[in-house]
């Protein structure tokens, strides 16, 4: 049957004209890397529809039931509803075909996936090398299908696989609190989105909610209450709902700077812990005490450091099986550092701030390797002009580097030192970006004018789904370069973030960072398509509404009914 099935794939491949999936009457979301369907048709879904399926894989059969539900309880109705000719024989069944059912979820797993749905004899085929890219192929199908009773595209053919194997989405649960419920619903939606990683920055200066059996102290004395933490049994839950959406968790613990909240349980390990951030104001930003409210360093001198450290990490490894760990390492403030006595000796005897950060990788960077992690930190601790480490204590080989500053010159950068990159600019994918400061007790509000900040936070103004979705990450990299770039992710920093404005900060934007990290923003012929790509989007967006996830509209509907009545270009 897979032999017959390959060759089938063969013939569609060499006899069929591909088509311009830009103009498809239904469409799939990200835009697939190949799509053949030279005669469109739909086809009934037969109420007796069933998948076939190597049910061994537990994280597959929670996968293959949730799409058997989706496609008759779903309802989906276009707001342009295609107009295609319908078969007589209905949709009876989808076949799935694994050929490596035991391939974990790790980065750089084989995601790529094939899907025929015929209308000659009512089956379709699904063949994938692994179980994630038969997920992927699900998810796939079912935006297929449409109306109430469900109606599927037929006779087409898709061949599907990622540009980019980390496709990702960081979310601050440190300055506010999100609950396990919002979580999941932001991960169930990265899954429908074809994302693949949940960077997890759990813990920050303003909290520490993650309750840890060998160190419970830090979430009771650094959480915001015991209503606001998220229990071992609370992290297992959401690692095992992720693997069925071919989701990996990665957790973050930002250390050693962003660390206030380490203070409640032990105040001998922090240093400048709840001090005013600016001493001085704000016009002395030189000598500030934190990049933003919430001050407190970890002292890399003090041994009770390294001690809670391995117990912080080695129950981490534990509860997230992901071979990623992030370590943070960035924003170190100088001066948060030298007001410590032990470090102001330290400093006296001709010792420097970076060989004090490069005492605290000596030791946490081979423990985090010991525990057969590879080690993910910000660029910061490569690029850092006052606090850095040299390249010799983080090898390539064990490091991966997350580059938030300077677009693609930090990119250059990085890659050209050897190291494989995540890209989260911030000038590109910041999700908090624009929505003002937070701080109080402002001068600046004082005078009506128009405020440089653009936007009136450091990072504007507000980063658009059309300019996430046009940036080219490996832009200008020669390439050799650009195979070390291995992904991308947008982040949302939760100071004026939490659950209840999750899904509209968050959708659908990084849906446009989605179908560039899948198949890329640029056109068969290279030209860039976000001109083409708005009335997709907005089904996608309209189809998300309908799953129950609150994501903002970014046109009125009037658009999308009346096709191009909206550009700026006839």
């Amino acid at each position: 049957m897979a032999a017959m099935l390959k060759l089938f794939i063969v013939i569609v491949l060499q006899l069929t004209i591909s088509c311009n999936s830009e103009q498809l009457p239904i469409n799939v979301w990200p835009i697939p890397t190949s799509v053949s369907w030279p005669s469109p048709m739909a086809a009934t879904i037969s109420p007796a529809f069933r998948i076939f399926a190597p049910f061994t894989n537990k994280h597959l059969r929670v996968a293959v039931r949730r799409h058997a539900r989706l496609l008759f309880s779903e309802h989906y109705h276009p707001i342009v509803p295609p107009s295609l000719p319908v078969s007589p024989i209905p949709l009876l069944s989808l076949t799935l075909h694994i050929t490596d059912i035991h391939a974990p979820l790790h980065h750089g797993v084989d995601e790529s996936y094939s899907l025929t749905i015929s209308s000659t004899n009512g089956v379709a085929n699904l063949s994938s090398t692994t179980v994630w890219g038969a997920i992927r192929g699900l998810e796939s199908f079912s935006q297929l299908s449409w109306g109430s009773p469900p109606l599927i595209a037929t006779d087409l053919y898709i061949h599907d696989r990622p540009l980019f194997p980390h496709r990702g989405l960081m979310l601050d649960t440190s300055r506010n609190y999100y609950s396990v419920k919002d979580i999941m619903r932001t991960i169930a939606t990265m899954g429908a989105n074809k994302l693949n990683v949940f960077h997890w920055h759990i813990t920050d200066s303003h909290s520490f909610p993650l309750v840890l059996p060998s160190e419970p102290n830090l979430a009771a004395a650094g959480s915001y209450g015991p209503d606001m933490q998220y229990s071992p049994e609370d992290v297992k839950k959401i690692v095992d709902f992720a693997m069925s959406y071919g989701v990996r968790i990665v957790p973050e613990f930002d250390t050693p700077g962003h660390s206030l909240s380490w203070a409640g349980a032990y105040p001998e390990i922090v240093t400048c812990a709840n001090k005013f951030w600016l001493p001085n104001g704000l016009n002395d930003w030189a000598h500030r005490l934190a990049a933003e409210p919430g001050t407190g360093q970890l002292n890399p001198l003090h041994p009770r450091t390294y001690e809670v450290l391995h117990n912080v990490f080695r129950d981490s490894a534990s509860l997230f099986p992901d071979p990623f760990f992030h370590s943070g390492a960035d924003e170190l403030t100088p001066f948060c550092w030298s007001s410590d006595p032990s470090i102001q000796s330290f400093l006296s005897s001709g010792h420097n701030l970076s060989q004090l950060l490069q005492r605290f990788i000596s030791d946490t960077h081979p423990f985090l390797i010991s525990l057969n992690r590879t080690v993910v930190y910000w660029e910061d601790i490569l690029l850092d002009p006052t606090i850095q480490v040299p390249s010799s204590l983080i090898p390539p080989s064990t490091t991966i580097l997350q580059t938030w500053n300077n677009g693609i010159n930090n990119t250059k950068q990085l890659v050209g030192a050897g190291y494989r990159v995540i890209v989260s600019s911030s000038d590109f994918y910041y999700l908090d970006c624009g929505h003002g400061d937070f701080v109080g007790n402002d001068s600046a509000y004082d005078v009506v004018s128009d405020l440089k900040t653009n936007g009136e936070s450091w990072c504007g103004p507000f980063k658009t789904w059309e300019r996430i979705y046009d940036y080219n990450i490996v832009e200008g990299l020669k390439e050799k370069e650009k195979e070390l770039v291995i992904g991308g992710e947008v982040v949302l920093f939760s100071e004026q973030a939490d659950g209840t404005v999750l899904d509209g900060r968050v959708w659908p934007r990084t849906a446009a960072l989605a179908e560039a990290m899948w198949s890329g923003n640029r056109d068969e012929k290279g030209r860039r398509r976000t001109g083409m790509v708005t009335d997709r989007l907005m089904d996608w967006r309209y189809r998300m509404v309908g799953r129950g996830v609150r994501a903002e509209p970014i046109q009125p509907l009037w658009c999308r009914r009346n096709h191009g009545m909206c550009n700026v270009n006839a």
